[in-house]
């Protein structure tokens, strides 16, 4: 499973979605699902850098070490983002929060992408 295609096809998704939230909603909707889109990358490249520091600053052998607070500040800043949007109405809750699952969405589309392949390249069909 290829993190570039993942990411790839999470791009997808949430350009669909909102294409799809405002056709068939509204303007605020589609908006919805582009926000709910980007925190996601936003959360997993701030993962992904996170894990990688930690790992490349420890030596071979060594337990890793990893403040806690750091680790969980990525939570809490978007936990606090979402407060906002929700407070503030600027878009609908549900649609970020579509926009977000999309990490999910592209996984599951993924593996639905990899059984078909590996059906088609079956040699004897």
């Amino acid at each position: 499973m290829s993190h570039r295609r993942i990411l790839i096809l999470m791009a997808i998704l949430g350009i669909a979605g909102s294409i799809a939230g405002a056709v068939l909603f509204d303007l605020r909707t589609g908006l919805g699902v582009l926000l709910g889109t980007a925190l996601a990358f936003a959360s997993y490249y701030w993962l992904k850098h996170s894990l990688r520091k930690v790992f490349d600053t420890t030596a071979e052998g060594e337990r890793p070490r990893l403040s806690a607070i750091k680790y969980i500040a990525r939570y809490f800043t978007l936990g606090f983002a979402i407060a906002l949007i929700y407070a503030t109405g600027i878009v609908p809750i549900i649609a970020v929060l579509l926009g977000m699952a999309g990490f999910g969405f592209a996984v599951m589309a993924d593996g639905l992408i990899q059984i078909f392949t590996s059906f088609s390249n079956r040699k004897e069909l």
